[in-house]
């Protein structure tokens, strides 16, 4: 059993920066990708960046030249570094693991909540 804990959401003034983490824990698991994916209100789910395990990144536009997503492979954390944050970045950010496998992401977190105050 695999599972993701996400720490690292709070409150922010626009322009500021926030860092998210994502720890996987758990035995026998092999994941391929870890992502950030976050949920404004009243919208579906949408994908702000991921990260393959042979290091690959993938970002939504909106994320492109203000985050960073990294990883430690040693500590299975991912990480969401997220810089010149708007109001419009105001969200639930949830982690999502993909195992091997799998075609989707199919592990997920509780989510941290992200408020940027203008």
């Amino acid at each position: 059993h695999v599972r993701v804990v996400e720490s690292g959401g709070g409150l922010v003034q626009a322009g500021g920066s926030l860092r998210l983490s994502c720890a996987a824990s758990g035995s026998g698991f092999s994941i391929n990708a870890m992502g950030w994916f976050r949920q404004l209100p009243g919208a579906g789910r949408e994908l702000v960046a991921l990260i393959t395990s042979g290091g690959s990144t993938k970002y939504a536009d909106f994320a492109k030249d203000r985050f960073t997503i990294s990883s430690d492979n040693a500590k299975n954390t991912v990480y969401l570094q997220m810089n010149s944050l708007k109001s419009e970045d105001t969200a639930g950010y949830y982690c999502g693991a993909r195992s091997d496998g799998s075609s989707y992401f199919d592990i997920w977190g509780q989510g941290t909540q992200v408020t940027v105050s203008s």
